[in-house]
């Protein structure tokens, strides 16, 4: 046990749990992060403090604990963090933590950048593969002086950092709270993903301006190669995004709508040559290994080349449509189909026997309404037409009477259904399609299994929304609420590092638990890890105490520097005598 001197008197001996700040510090230091931040801020000389050691502690704190702004000092005291960062808790209040957030806006995405840079470096990956997906994040609180950012010219390249207002914090399409569309962009691979630039957006922006303004930033703020490969979702693809790559001499592979090719694939289906997919899920490679009972399911696909027209210069752009046949995909849209179908004509052969009965309360319009609502958003409704026909005076003299309170109904209604059209919509289940202007020297079963990646996207809005909590956020300003998103993308980014460094110093012939094992069960590792604190003549003394085995496995693992070792950098060691 070492002791350490700290300038802060206090009052008793206590212990506080420093818990994950003995793995996270490390980490911290490692990527340099406070003084990439302070590189990109002009200091402040009335400020003793930089915004770079600010920040710190508040990706500090939703690494290990996420808190509101209001109480990011209480927590620094509780856990020693104010120790570690070497800053008194009452300079890390709120109001402190929201210039620093104020700062931080002005150079968001070249932090992000130079940060990224840092992380690729560390990491030994590569920018030649990109994931992008968009997420929503909802916030607390009314944004009443949030305004739509203006229309960037469409000739001017896309800036960014202080150029770039802040992004519109209103309801979107689908959500009445308020919200704002971030984009994500992430290095994936059999490992996992990295997130590596994020953006905000308005609240009702649509994929195609978020991957159009996230890859401009992407080609501003890092190194990327020329031999990109843009992987997305099909809310991001249309014939304008993958031509403005390949004018820049990158190439695109995304999923498409079905509808628009689907003409395409009825006009060649016949000559088309279908192959099995090497790629399975974990789950598939598992039934296949155990030799177990439950549906072997699999991918098959075909190649299709096609011609793309430049919407700028009407030039040709040579692509490849992939399209694919999912057997689960195909068995789960004959399910949902049939189920939906059943459920239509039951709840429309009730109706008919409800205006049959003639209850007073049982109105055209009322059973219109129930028409309507028991066909809603499904897509076997389509199948089915209705109407509501009177009845002549014969029909209803030929009716039975009526119960006792009911009258005789005045209407009858009929409905059709169209088999032929279902039966045709069967033969495209479990269909989709890619697109792509990749090379061909890239097949279409290895950009298949790296289009499947694209899942690890949306593990990291995932980790982002749960453990770093940055849904749903709250603070007054606009400004400050993209700047502490923009932060928090580099806490996901931090996150993703540390489990990646650590399944990279795993041994091959490890257990596979610990070669796949999370930066979440990481971080419970440390979930105790206590510094005793004691008055001491000079002022208060901190104490390191004993890691346990796992504790100091896990950090000579990373090669990260022990809390001893760490603290000996910050403070003074406790005067002899």
């Amino acid at each position: 046990m070492v002791a350490f001197t700290w300038r802060s008197p206090t009052a008793a001996t206590h212990v506080v749990n420093a818990g994950p700040l003995a793995l996270i510090e490390p980490l911290l230091e490692r990527l340099d992060i406070d003084r990439i931040i302070d590189r990109h801020l002009p200091p402040d000389p009335q400020r003793e403090y930089s915004h770079g050691q600010v920040l710190r502690v508040l990706l500090a704190a939703r690494l290990c604990q996420p808190t509101a702004l209001v109480n990011v000092a209480a927590w620094a005291e509780k856990s020693g963090a104010d120790i570690f960062a070497n800053i008194p808790v009452d300079k890390l209040n709120d109001d402190r933590l929201g210039r620093a957030l104020d700062a931080f806006f002005d150079q968001r995405h070249s932090i992000l950048g130079s940060v990224t840079a840092q992380a690729v470096q560390l990491t030994g990956l590569s920018l030649d593969r990109l994931h992008f997906d968009p997420t929503a994040i909802l916030l607390c609180g009314a944004y009443d002086a949030s305004q739509p950012r203006p229309a960037w010219p469409a000739d001017a390249p896309f800036r960014g950092d202080r150029l770039l207002p802040p992004a519109h914090l209103g309801h979107g399409y689908s959500a009445d709270a308020n919200m704002c569309q971030f984009g994500q962009l992430a290095i994936v691979d059999d490992q996992g993903a990295l997130p590596v630039l994020g953006h905000c957006l308005d609240g009702n922006r649509n994929g195609h301006p978020a991957i159009r303004e996230t890859f401009q930033l992407a080609q501003r703020h890092l190194a990327l190669p020329s031999d990109l490969l843009l992987i997305s979702d099909r809310g991001t693809c249309s014939v304008e995004h993958l031509a403005r790559l390949h004018r820049l001499g990158y190439t695109a592979l995304c999923s498409a709508q079905w509808q628009d090719y689907r003409a395409i694939f009825e006009a060649n289906r016949d000559r088309l040559h279908w192959q099995r997919a090497s790629f399975l899920s974990v789950e598939q490679r598992r039934r296949r290994d155990s030799q177990s009972a439950l549906p072997k399911e699999h991918y098959e696909l075909a190649v299709l080349r096609h011609t793309l027209r430049d919407p700028t210069d009407g030039r040709h752009i040579p692509a490849r449509l992939i399209f694919v046949y999912s057997t689960a995909d195909a068995d789960a849209a004959r399910r949902r189909r049939r189920r939906n179908i059943a459920k239509i004509q039951a709840g429309l052969t009730a109706l008919q026997t409800k205006l049959q009965r003639g209850h007073p309360q049982c109105t055209l319009a009322s059973i219109t309404r129930q028409a309507v609502r028991l066909l809603g958003q499904r897509g076997a409704a389509r199948y089915f037409t209705w109407q509501l026909t009177p009845l002549t005076a014969t029909e209803q003299a030929a009716l039975p009477a009526p119960a006792r309170g009911h009258r005789r109904p005045t209407h009858r209604l009929a409905f059709t259904f169209d088999a032929v059209a279902a039966t045709a919509d069967e033969a495209h289940d479990g269909l989709a399609v890619l697109l792509t202007t990749a090379a061909l020297t890239l097949s279409a079963d290895l950009l298949f299994g790296r289009f499947k990646e694209q899942n690890y996207v949306e593990l990291l809005h995932h980790q982002w929304k749960t453990p770093l909590a940055v849904s749903p956020v709250f603070l007054k300003s606009p400004r400050r609420v993209e700047a502490l998103v923009c932060l928090l993308q580099i806490a996901l980014q931090l996150y993703q590092v540390l489990e990646r460094l650590y399944r990279q110093s795993v041994p091959s012939d490890a257990p596979l638990a610990e070669q796949r094992l999370t930066t979440e069960r990481l971080l419970r590792h440390f979930g105790v890890y206590g510094l005793l604190l004691t008055r001491g003549p000079c002022g208060r003394v901190v104490q390191t105490t004993r890691l346990t085995s796992r504790q100091r496995e896990i950090l000579q693992r990373l090669h990260f520097p022990t809390p001893e070792q760490q603290l000996s950098r910050i403070l003074q060691p406790e005067p002899s005598g």
